[in-house]
C-alpha cells in the first residue's frame, strides 16, 4: 500500500519537527515548509494531505489554500488549518475556503494525529465513491479502467469508456456535443462533432441493453437516463 505524504507548512521550525516526527512515527511520508512561497515551490500536487498554519510570512495560509482550491492539479488535496486564529470568523472563513479541519493552537500532537487519519479515511471514502459508477447490471471503474456488463468485461475504447464516464457520473444531464468534445477530445486539436456522434453509436451496442438509456435530445446533445 502506498503510503501517504504529508506537507506540514508552518514558520515555527519545532512545530514543524515535532508534527514532522510524529506523523512519521504514524507510517506517513513527511515534508515540510516555513512559509507558504516555499510549499507551493515543492509540487504540493504530490501530496495526500496539507497541514497549513495561517499566519506566515508575506503569503498567509488562506491565500495558498485559495490558490490551491483554484489550479485542477491540487483542488482535491485535503488542508487541515492549525493556526492561533482562533475567532469564530477565522473558522469559518478557513472552512468557506475549502479546508477539511480547522485545529486552533496550541492544540496536542494526539489531536493532531486523530484529525489527519479522519480526514484521510473521509476523502479516500469519497474518492472510492467517484471511481465506481454503475447503473443496475452496468458498472463502471474509472480507477481500474474497466467496464463490466453483468459481470463481464466490456472492451471500450479509452474515448468510449471516457464518454460513458462522464455521461454516468452526471445521470440526467444532457451535454452538447462541443460539450462532449471539450471534456474528452481535450488534448486534440482538431476533432468534428460527427465523431461524438460514431462513438455514442459504438459505444450502445457495446452495453446491450443499457444503450437506450443513452438518450439524444435533438439539437440538444446526449445524455444517461435512468
Amino acid at each position: 500500500m502506498t503510503k501517504h505524504r504529508i506537507l506540514v507548512v508552518d514558520d515555527e521550525e519545532s512545530l514543524c519537527e515535532i508534527l514532522q516526527f510524529n506523523l512519521e512515527v504514524e507510517g506517513y511520508e513527511v515534508d515540510t515548509a516555513d512559509s507558504a512561497e516555499q510549499a507551493l515551490a515543492m509540487n504540493p500536487e504530490r501530496y495526500s494531505l496539507i497541514l497549513l498554519d495561517v499566519m506566515m510570512g508575506e503569503m498567509s495560509g488562506f491565500h495558498m489554500a485559495q490558490l490551491l482550491r483554484a489550479d485542477p492539479k491540487t483542488a482535491h488535496i485535503p488542508i487541515i488549518f492549525c493556526t492561533a486564529k482562533d475567532s469564530e470568523d477565522d473558522t469559518v472563513a478557513g472552512l468557506n475556503l475549502g479546508a477539511d479541519d480547522y485545529i486552533t493552537k496550541p492544540f496536542s500532537v494526539r489531536e493532531v494525529l486523530a484529525r489527519v487519519k479522519s480526514v484521510l479515511r473521509r476523502t479516500a471514502a469519497q474518492e472510492t465513491a467517484e471511481d465506481l459508477l454503475g447503473f443496475e447490471g452496468l458498472q463502471l471503474d474509472r480507477l481500474r479502467k474497466r467496464c463490466l456488463l453483468d459481470g463481464q468485461k466490456v472492451p471500450l475504447t479509452k474515448k468510449e469508456f471516457e464518454i460513458l464516464a462522464l455521461l454516468l457520473a452526471h445521470r440526467g444531464v444532457i451535454f452538447s456535443r462541443e460539450t462532449i468534445l471539450q471534456r474528452v477530445w481535450s488534448d486534440e486539436v482538431v476533432v468534428l462533432d460527427r465523431t461524438v456522434d460514431v462513438n455514442i453509436t459504438r459505444l450502445r451496442r457495446k452495453i446491450g441493453r443499457y444503450g437506450e438509456h443513452i438518450v439524444t435530445r435533438s439539437g440538444y446533445g446526449y445524455g444517461f437516463e435512468a
